[in-house]
């Protein structure tokens, strides 16, 4: 890092041409490989791993100029939704160090909340970069599903991780996504997509939108389903709150339905840890990471039983727990039952979006049913899947889709406003994200601590 820095004031003191980044001191979630760095994808079986290269986001980030001051913890294998299934150390929110920052990207999230750095890398499969950063009060975009390389990122699965930054504003998201995006040959998910200037994007004039309304035109679409039951009455406040201040800056808003939300839910407990369990069955000691020094003990298979052992002492207990769902759910007389079926559902969820987008240009609504919860006041594994309802949908559909800071509620906990827009339509909510923020100051906002 310090070398990095050493180059980029080099750099600048010889009056070469600096791009937005140079010199920007970032920091990586670690489930992108990194030369150099160790990458454990917070977990106690690569404990110690350390990459021969970079991944393509952390190399294309290296070249736009960033100084990379380290690797930021997470739920182990990205997966979970508040940071306390990492092997290592649990995350904490700035705002108040007693609760969760939200996950799989906690540690992403904290360090742009707490100022430690401008920006962060993180990784969305349901909703690790919008609720984390909804949790935590700065502004995180999740692209479309192919928008950024999945290459160098350890997969957890593979249908629905996507790349993405997290930043205190729009602004800062859309220099970071600038550098991040583009097609990757070593990627067989990335698309070739060009992409758009997303920074000049913000100040866009749209057509007919005036100085105080710079949103005229836009259709802002408020799903029923986001403002139901089970949503507390603080998010709901200030998620409302966000939408009248959409539609003072021009915006018009249109009531869609988005009728299979719920189902997003067991579809994505299916399709996950479906992926999941294919995708670990890479790490059996074998090659690298962690391996059981003592196996094969009397008259046993000793292969068979140094992977059994290493797989149990490396694998977390969340970890396990999916790895063991997705194995039920692929298996002979269960595949067609369930994971065939979440397939179907998945399909009609992403048609449902694209109806709802007839009729409106972007998805507004909660990014997560409550603020953030007291660590370790959660114990059913169900309960804090079912927190997950309103990121899920658009992570099966692979729409983008962002967390905006818009309030606080109760204990004085941020809320985050969430935008879903339609495939390749980054440019329109970093736009709708920047016209909110120019007229509020919720991002802006620190915790009492650093005050």
């Amino acid at each position: 890092a310090l070398a990095a820095a050493a180059a980029a004031d080099a750099r600048r003191a010889a009056g070469q041409a600096l791009g937005p980044l140079d010199g920007v001191p970032i920091a990586h979630k670690d489930i992108f490989v990194t030369q150099g760095l160790p990458t454990t994808a917070a977990s106690k079986m690569l404990k110690g791993y350390q990459s021969p290269f970079d991944a393509t986001v952390v190399a294309r980030l290296k070249a736009a100029g960033v100084v990379n001051v380290g690797k930021l913890n997470c739920d182990e294998f990205a997966m979970g939704g508040a940071n306390e299934n990492s092997a290592y150390a649990k995350a904490r929110n700035p705002w108040d160090t007693g609760r969760i920052p939200g996950g799989s990207s906690g540690g992403s999230a904290v360090a742009v909340s707490a100022r430690l750095v401008a920006a962060t890398t993180g990784t969305d499969t349901g909703g690790s970069i919008r609720q984390p950063a909804a949790l935590t009060g700065i502004t995180g975009i999740k692209p479309t599903y192919g928008r950024c390389s999945r290459y160098g990122m350890i997969a957890f699965a593979s249908s629905l991780d996507q790349a993405g930054p997290m930043a205190r504003t729009a602004e800062d998201c859309a220099l970071m996504l600038q550098a991040m995006s583009g097609f990757d040959e070593r990627d067989a998910t990335s698309a070739q997509q060009s992409v758009p200037d997303f920074v000049a994007a913000l100040t866009t004039p749209r057509t007919g939108a005036t100085a105080d309304k710079p949103l005229q035109g836009l259709r802002v679409g408020v799903p029923q389903e986001f403002f139901g039951q089970g949503v507390s009455a603080d998010v709901l406040a200030a998620t409302r709150a966000a939408l009248t201040q959409l539609e003072a800056l021009g915006a018009t808003l249109v009531d869609v339905s988005l009728p299979r939300t719920e189902l997003s839910i067991p579809v994505y407990y299916i399709i996950a840890p479906a992926e999941a369990s294919s995708n670990l069955s890479r790490f059996d000691g074998v090659k690298f990471g962690h391996r059981a020094q003592r196996y094969g003990d009397g008259n046993v298979d000793k292969l068979n039983d140094m992977y059994r052992k290493t797989r149990a002492e490396g694998f977390g207990p969340e970890v396990k727990r999916r790895i063991m769902i997705g194995a039920y759910v692929l298996s002979h007389g269960y595949y067609d039952a369930y994971y065939l079926q979440a397939q179907k559902l998945r399909r009609m969820i992403a048609d449902d979006f694209q109806a709802a987008f007839q009729v409106c240009d972007v998805i507004a609504g909660p990014v997560s049913p409550t603020v953030a919860r007291a660590i370790g006041s959660s114990t059913d594994p169900v309960q804090e899947y079912l927190a997950d309802i309103f990121t899920l949908p658009a992570s099966l559909a692979g729409l983008p889709g962002m967390s905006v800071p818009c309030g606080f509620g109760e204990h004085q906990l941020p809320v985050g406003l969430q935008l879903i827009g339609n495939y390749w339509q980054e440019a329109q909510l970093l736009h709708a994200a920047h016209a909110f923020q120019q007229a509020t100051d919720w991002h802006q906002r620190q915790p009492t601590a650093l005050a």
